[in-house]
């Protein structure tokens, strides 16, 4: 006889509770073509694609399944626990939210609803420095909520967006040092996508066969908060999501280098993570001029085509990071996933175009479900790996499969 389940068992949340079109995703996987049949083409080609062939896109997915798990059994797994701490911080989940720009447009809000279902849900939310919601207003939805920032390409530009970002309240910073100059993204092109949008009779025909984002979404937003524009890219407002000229001030990067590491250092007194570290030497780097941690990504596969994908590199990076912290994003959309990169040296994982997805067709209440998802397999999956907490899981819990062959 099978008797009932513990309260830990993480059975995904009662269907009666959700709204009809969430109720149908048991995993992160379901949201994307939810949010395909719900967003205008432009938008959700800019979410789901990548640089040029899509190349290190596709290999983010691929690592996951060139591993093996190698299960104990017969050892009690009653007590099981996923939640794991970082910074001194206990969080519910030993993953949260990865930055993601733009994502107003997604979803009504979308940067607060992101931010609101980690707080309810007690996992980390990155907001990002190409969001269309001012940062202050995200600080006060979620306290705890990092904060991501594209450098400005001046000293003085820089100094002044941490000022405002420690101002804002938080406590984190992430640095993306992976942006020196912008990517080759032809699908952007051929999906009509621009940053800034431009004005055209195929957008508005785009838009205007999403009736239900059209309405629920871009209307809803003019009506209530105006024009988007990038809120937090610097200090000073940036320029608005829609306009004839496209025009948005990256200001070079290409000349940033440690030297500017070390200056916000100097100016940030809070947490100071870099992100975007693929090289072993640069996670030493980034010790050495005062991080506290280095998150290994290579951008979702949005920047170099060809990058290698971060799960790849991880036990070298963990290896040269002396003990710092080391956190993962790329590729995450299992709970296997999440326990794979942790099993290979993560301190933490971060997930992001479904957290989005989701956003997109449900709100903070479809981010909800999504991290809801993800809870339930971390447990099931603890339980049958034999262990009590992520903690637990070392290289010896996997298994590096034969070349050429991948776990389907």
């Amino acid at each position: 006889m099978h008797g009932p389940l513990p309260a830990h068992a993480g059975a995904r949340p009662s269907a009666t509770r959700l709204p009809r079109r969430l109720a149908s995703a048991l995993c992160l996987e379901d949201f994307e073509p939810m949010a395909k049949a719900h967003l205008p083409r432009p938008i959700f080609g800019y979410v789901a694609g990548a640089a040029e062939t899509n190349a290190s896109l596709l290999d983010n997915a691929r690592a996951f399944r060139e591993w093996g798990f190698v299960p104990r059994t017969l050892r009690d797994v009653s007590r099981r626990d996923a939640s794991a701490t970082l910074f001194g911080r206990r969080w519910s989940a030993p993953f949260g939210i990865a930055p993601m720009g733009l994502a107003a447009l997604v979803a009504y809000r979308g940067d607060i609803a992101l931010a609101e279902a980690a707080k309810a849900a007690d996992i980390p939310f990155i907001l990002s420095g190409s969001s269309l919601i001012r940062l202050e207003e995200v600080s006060a939805a979620n306290p705890d909520a990092w904060f991501q920032a594209y450098l400005p390409g001046a000293a003085e530009r820089i100094e002044r967006l941490v000022d405002r970002v420690a101002a804002s309240g938080f406590g984190t910073l992430l640095v993306t040092v992976d942006t020196a100059v912008l990517p080759s993204r032809e699908n952007n092109v051929r999906n009509g996508f621009s940053t800034p949008l431009r004005p055209s009779l195929r957008l508005a025909w785009d838009g205007a066969i999403r009736p239900r984002w059209l309405a629920g979404t871009w209307f809803r937003t003019l009506l209530r908060h105006g024009m988007p524009h990038f809120e937090n890219s610097f200090a000073e407002r940036g320029v608005p999501i829609l306009a004839r000229t496209v025009l948005r001030d990256f200001t070079a990067r290409d000349h940033l280098n440690w030297q500017h590491l070390a200056l916000i250092r100097r100016r940030w007194k809070g947490r100071l993570i870099v992100k975007g570290v693929l090289h072993p030497e640069d996670a030493r780097l980034a010790r050495e001029h005062g991080a506290d941690a280095v998150i290994v990504s290579n951008h979702g596969g949005r920047q170099l085509d060809g990058s290698v994908s971060p799960l790849r590199v991880l036990p070298a990076v963990v290896a040269a990071a002396g003990g710092m912290p080391v956190l993962f994003d790329g590729g995450v959309r299992r709970g296997t996933d999440v326990l794979k990169a942790m099993a290979l040296g993560a301190r933490f994982v971060f997930v992001g175009r479904p957290m989005l997805y989701a956003a997109a067709v449900g709100g903070a209440v479809g981010v909800g479900h999504a991290i809801a998802l993800l809870k339930g397999e971390l447990d099931r999956d603890l339980a049958l790996l034999g262990i009590d907490t992520p903690d637990a899981l070392g290289p010896d819990s996997l298994f590096r499969l034969a070349e050429g062959v991948r776990l389907a």
